[in-house]
């Protein structure tokens, strides 16, 4: 596009996983002066995520504006016809991103954006990038520009690898933000109108570490992060965003609706039989085979890709454990959850072992709703779960999830057919909430003014609106006018839509390019364990 130097720019600054309520209360204790700077002379208020709140979903939602039945995302995997999964990436995004719409962009560690795409700018792939070895830039020879300026930038550290020396994570975590930000900084030096850069180290802190002392040491690195953003956004006089996909809070339970679902009769177990009775009596399990491997440091990311994918199914299958893949008899099965709380009823259209006919789908849906909602804590006969339709949440899409199974507040919907409906946590301390934040500030900003009943899909029709370009028709969300003032150029115009076609948008083919060996190589090391 040639919208020319007039338009105005825009730097939204993504941080993964920031509670509304926890951020405000350590900006008005003068903790954290950029967010309280923001909060008084800008733009504040709570950002509604997806539904489920999860990552997968939120992320895509919040670059395209559109709702998962649209951009096609509803958990980190895709659930097949045969029940097995592979990897989402951003081939699997149908709907245009704010960086497809204006240019030039730069784009860097933006979750499900791997393999990276050929923008006109720069793109640097973020969560699910397997390595950095392809796909990881665009253009390709970035990738070897950041190892020379910033040799100790990572795509991000996983919090589970940290379970068993929780003391050591926040200074590994700090370390990772210090290299971010210089690479923020550097980029920052460089031509672009649009400027999206993402943190998800908050949302991995705060997966192990619910502490308030050590989490207002990392907010407080995140600060002076958003400090040098303001300071960048003043200085391209541009608006500054700064959003989150999804809250945190802490848990108390784990809640295995698988296990409410086998309990009631909807999804029937393998039984240990032969070979798997043989292993189940010995104790051999999916948990303990990772578990060995790990203890002999034995590279399962590497196996896994040595294994023919035949042979890993074969595995898995006769392990006994709780993998939902695995261990459920389907053709005796008539609803599961895949992932996050995405249920799917177990349809003769939709599923190659399905028994449920279609007529039949509302009736089971109004059954296990039914079901889901009397679920309560044992000791404090407290409602854990609420559920919500597919058909409302996402209109447009016929193989959407069929119910969405959610957990209230301090409770974590774990997808694995345990034992018990209920566990400890363990050293899982806290999960995600629906709540996160928005803040903007900037020449088109009112000083003080707070987004109305403010969700995901608003913020790409919002900022495109500020810059000055075309909003897509077929956005969910709304331009969140009630944020400019009265005398800026953003609330002086009026909001321009353009229709976005399949050539427009760049939209991705079901066919696998780039991301088919990563995709591969999770799906192999996923049939080994359990998808969380």
């Amino acid at each position: 596009m040639n919208e020319g130097d007039a338009r105005r720019r825009a730097l939204v600054l993504g941080l993964d996983g920031v509670p509304w309520e926890r951020l405000r209360a350590w900006a008005a204790a003068g903790e954290l002066p950029n967010v309280a700077a923001l909060i008084d002379e800008g733009a504040a208020g709570p950002l509604a995520s997806t539904q489920p709140a999860n990552t997968a979903l939120a992320w895509p939602s919040i670059a395209t504006g559109v709702r998962p039945d649209k951009h096609g995302i509803y958990a980190f995997y895709k659930l097949g016809t045969n029940y097995r999964h592979r990897v989402n990436t951003g081939e699997d995004v149908a709907q245009p991103a704010l960086w497809e719409l204006v240019s030039p962009s730069t784009v860097v560690n933006m979750p499900m954006t791997y393999p990276a795409s050929s923008i006109d700018g720069r793109m640097v792939t973020g969560m699910m990038t397997p390595s950095r070895d392809e796909g990881f830039t665009h253009p390709p020879e970035l990738a070897t520009t950041i190892a020379d300026r910033v040799p100790d930038y990572e795509i991000g550290l996983d919090w589970n690898e940290y379970r068993d020396r929780p003391g050591e994570f926040p200074d590994a975590l700090a370390s990772l933000v210090a290299a971010r930000r210089e690479l923020m900084n550097d980029f920052l030096a460089d031509d672009w109108r649009l400027f999206f850069f993402v943190y998800t180290a908050p949302d991995r802190l705060q997966h192990l570490l619910w502490d308030e002392e050590i989490l207002l040491d990392h907010y407080k690195q995140l600060d002076a992060v958003l400090g040098d953003a303001r300071e960048a956004a003043a200085d391209n006089d541009a608006n500054l965003f700064v959003v989150s996909d999804h809250g945190f809070g802490p848990i108390k339970k784990n809640v295995h609706v698988n296990r409410v679902l086998a309990d009631a009769g909807y999804l029937t177990p393998k039984s240990d039989t032969g070979t798997r009775s043989t292993l189940s009596r010995i104790g051999l399990t999916k948990e303990r085979v990772l578990g060995t491997l790990d203890r002999f440091d034995i590279d399962v990311d590497e196996l896994a890709t040595r294994l023919p994918d035949a042979l890993v199914d074969r595995l898995a299958a006769g392990i006994p454990g709780e993998n939902v893949r695995y261990d459920v008899e389907y053709d005796k099965t008539t609803a599961f959850v895949h992932a996050q709380g995405t249920l799917y009823v177990n349809d003769t259209e939709r599923f190659e072992q399905g028994i449920v006919p279609p007529g039949r789908i509302d009736a089971l849906k109004a059954e296990l709703t039914d079901t889901f909602t009397r679920v309560r804590h044992p000791d404090t006969d407290e409602r854990v779960l609420d559920v919500h339709d597919g058909d409302e949440l996402f209109p447009t899409d016929d193989a959407a999830p069929d119910l969405v199974v959610e957990p209230r507040e301090g409770y974590y919907v774990k997808p694995s057919l345990s034992e018990t409906v209920f566990s400890d946590p363990g050293s899982h301390a806290a999960d995600h909430r629906p709540e996160g934040i928005f803040l903007a500030e900037g020449p088109d900003i009112a000083a003080g003014a707070t987004p109305t009943d403010a969700s995901v899909f608003d913020v790409a029709p919002t900022v495109l609106h500020s810059m000055g370009a075309a909003v897509p028709t077929t956005v969910d969300g709304r331009v969140l006018d009630e944020l400019f003032a009265p005398d800026s150029s953003a609330a002086d115009r009026s909001i321009e839509t353009v229709d976005i076609t399949s050539s427009d948008s760049g939209s991705r083919s079901d066919e696998r390019t780039d991301g088919e060996d990563f995709s591969d190589v999770e799906e192999r090391l996923r049939g080994l364990g359990y998808v969380e």
